[in-house]
């Protein structure tokens, strides 16, 4: 069943890190038998050469006491070389021809004709290998002179040891193949459980591609690398979802906002095509016209202009500039239009207070405040107050009016474009209705925020903050 699953899904990223996974255990795994291999082999060796050592020199010493009869007879009553791999004990001459080899039968799977051909003593150990009918191990024999310059030889056959190691290698090969299996299921469910954000988040894709915009990836409960890119999916898609509702309710708001002056242009037209060939009339339905025109135009740039703002692409002309300077010439340009109403504006700058910002976009921002502050105070009524300082991290402009101020449930609407508040249930709606929508989206291009404190009958106050004041 598994080799089925991995051949079905043999070109995805988890089957690419399940095999990737299964090669790597298997070669540690792999580096590890030969690395334990190598260390017990040189154990087992290295405690079979101290044994040949220590008893060695023990017959050294039994001969040089006794001579060869007290050896022979020291070994013939110890039980411990009467074992089923007993040590090997060569005595001979002093020009290496063999004297005596005790329990010769015990050896007679070795040529041990070979020890007269190799000299005692040049080389520390040697080695006999079993005849060719026999199992691949050997006799390692090492060698001392006795007293009267004959010569020791001690050894003992590597066959034990030989079939320790090869128990050990039969028993990995049995358990390799569990082992491949065991990385190869552990390495699936793995890379499944690793992978299940991506394939969450591919079923989310083909959701939304599918129509289904209100589709989302489920968090999981890990706070990793996968974790944050979920996060972050939903909040885009969640953006994404909220501008291209702002973009559908916009359309339609267009829409319906078109619908008038596009009906008033056709009519006008009409009733001037029906006047005859009078030119007077020709002329004011031509005026009319490019009013109605110039109306249109403005809804579009400012349309524009707000969904620039708020895509990150509107191109700001930065500069440092004072704040005085930039908010006199739009309040003496509104000082005639306020006169003409009754009001006055007055202004309250900090001295020395300066601004890195778009000149001309913040004067918009203040120029629409403005408007929006005479649109709606009526006549008699307090002053049209500007303000401009520096708190701890932003400079502050603030437009304050006294006039009818903004119902509560009208506050969390008034940023939204082409909403207009009316001054009464009956009066029309004042405007585009895109003002507030461009400060806001102007003010936010710079990196600053917008709010607004209004009561019914006590006035309202906009204020902006704008990040990265400097002084002169």
């Amino acid at each position: 069943m598994l080799f089925k699953i991995l051949k079905k899904h043999k070109n995805t990223i988890g089957i690419k890190l399940t095999l990737w996974y299964s090669c790597f255990f298997v070669l540690t795994v792999s580096f590890l038998f030969v690395m334990a291999y190598h260390f017990m082999s040189q154990t087992l060796q290295r405690d079979d050469h101290v044994a040949i050592k220590s008893h060695l020199k023990e017959v050294v010493t039994e001969y040089a006491s006794g001579g060869l009869s007290q050896v022979k007879k020291e070994l013939l009553i110890s039980k411990e070389y009467r074992k089923k791999s007993p040590f090997f004990f060569r005595f001979a001459s002093p020009h290496n021809n063999t004297i005596r080899i005790l329990f010769y039968q015990q050896w007679s799977e070795f040529e041990l004709t070979h020890l007269e051909t190799v000299f005692p003593g040049s080389r520390e150990w040697i080695q006999i290998p079993a005849q060719a009918d026999q199992d691949d191990y050997n006799l390692e024999v090492t060698s001392a002179r006795l007293p009267d310059g004959s010569w020791l030889q001690v050894g003992m056959s590597t066959e034990s040891r030989q079939r320790v190691l090869d128990q050990f290698w039969k028993t990995f090969m049995n358990v390799s193949l569990f082992l491949i299996l065991a990385s190869l299921v552990c390495g699936y469910f793995l890379s499944q459980k690793a992978l299940r954000p991506i394939r969450h988040l591919i079923k989310t894709v083909q959701s939304i591609e599918a129509g289904q915009m209100g589709a989302r990836v489920p968090q999981p409960q890990s706070q990793d690398e996968l974790g944050e890119l979920v996060r972050l999916f939903n909040t885009m898609l969640a953006r994404i979802q909220t501008l291209v509702n702002g973009m559908k309710e916009s359309l339609d708001n267009v829409a319906h906002e078109l619908r008038t002056p596009m009906t008033r242009m056709h009519n006008i037209a009409e009733i001037a095509l029906r006047s005859g060939d009078n030119g007077g009339t020709y002329r004011n339905a031509l005026q009319d016209f490019a009013e109605e025109s110039n109306r249109l135009l403005k809804m579009l740039n400012t349309f524009m202009d707000i969904s620039e703002a708020e895509s990150g692409v509107m191109a700001l002309d930065w500069s440092e500039f004072a704040v005085q300077e930039m908010i006199d010439p739009v309040v003496e340009v509104y000082e005639y239009v306020a006169e003409d109403k009754g009001l006055c504006i007055q202004t309250q700058i900090e001295d020395g207070l300066c601004l890195r910002a778009d000149f001309n976009r913040m004067s918009q921002v203040v120029a629409n405040l403005l408007d929006n502050a005479i649109k709606y105070t009526p006549a008699p009524s307090g002053p049209i107050t500007v303000k401009a300082w520096a708190d701890a991290h932003d400079v502050v402009l603030s437009v304050h009016d006294s006039g009818k101020g903004i119902a509560q449930d009208e506050l969390s609407r008034i940023w939204d474009r082409l909403y207009r508040v009316a001054d009464d249930h009956n009066a029309p709606r004042k405007g585009l209705g895109l003002g507030l929508a461009q400060v806001k989206a102007i003010v936010q291009a710079h990196s600053g925020w917008v709010e607004v404190f209004s009561q019914p009958e006590k006035g309202s106050t906009f204020r902006i903050h704008l990040p990265q004041l400097m002084f002169t």
